[in-house]
């Protein structure tokens, strides 16, 4: 069986001269070619190659972006393909097979393919759904935290800035915001929201509570493992023995 094959490039040239090298290989077959990333993505989707060659800057969506869009999609070999150098470190950190540095010769072509047919005929099927899944978990878009959580309250909603926040509480399907004297009832599972805030600066330290490491102003050791934490205004909370990795990134 031959190894489907999809050429992306924004370079009509540069498409035909990968088309005429590849027709020379007995073992692949061009099943399409695309010049734009968002029509990469398209095509990628619907025919579900073997392998693509992969122009990194493109209009619309680069190369990075076609395969972030692409998920559990992205094709099982890819070879970079680009005028600029300064991408290749990036290219090798998403699992490329190769990396072409335009303009290269036919030699530097065939090396690249014959790496990539020799990676789809020894990979094991698991290796490759696990590889892939690395892929599409790093180049997923990671969502920006919080700066605001909404909060109902008599039939309004209050705006409660993450940066106020001192300290947060798990209370049964509810978490209570503590923002300086004032608290904030909010319909949400600690977890849930403890998604949403920027990890440099909430820490979880126990199964109910998690603080402001701004608000931090003394930490003091108890029995088994936990340690009290004190808060600018005063306020005591535990840090629990599940939870005492944690100081690490207290840098203590």
């Amino acid at each position: 069986m031959k190894t489907r094959t999809v050429i992306v490039d924004d370079e009509p040239l540069a498409r035909e001269r990968l088309k005429t090298w590849l027709k020379d290989e007995p073992d692949i077959e061009v099943a399409a070619e695309c010049g734009d990333g968002l029509q990469a993505v398209e095509v990628l989707a619907r025919e579900r190659p073997d392998l693509v060659f992969l122009d990194i800057q493109m209009p619309e969506l680069d190369g990075f972006g076609v395969l972030a869009e692409l998920g559990e999609a992205v094709p099982p070999a890819v070879i970079f393909v680009t005028a600029y150098d300064q991408f290749a470190v990036r290219a090798f950190e998403v699992h490329a097979v190769d990396y072409l540095l335009k303009p290269f010769d036919r030699e530097r072509f065939q090396a690249a393919l014959r790496r990539a047919l020799e990676r789809l005929q020894r990979e094991r099927p698991e290796a490759r759904a696990a590889r892939l899944a690395t892929l599409t978990a790093e180049l997923r878009p990671q969502p920006k935290p919080a700066l605001r959580l909404a909060v109902k309250t008599e039939g309004r909603v209050l705006l409660v800035r993450t940066a106020d926040v001192d300290w947060i509480e798990a209370a049964d399907n509810y978490v209570v915001l503590h923002a300086g004297p004032q608290t904030h009832l909010l319909r949400e599972t600690l977890t849930s929201i403890e998604s949403r805030l920027d990890s440099a600066r909430f820490l979880r330290i126990s199964r109910s509570t998690i603080v402001n490491i701004e608000q931090i102003r003394e930490l003091q050791p108890l029995f088994h493992g936990e340690h009290v934490v004190i808060l600018r205004d005063g306020t005591r909370l535990t840090l629990s023995r599940t939870h005492r990795d944690k100081l690490k990134e207290l840098g203590l």
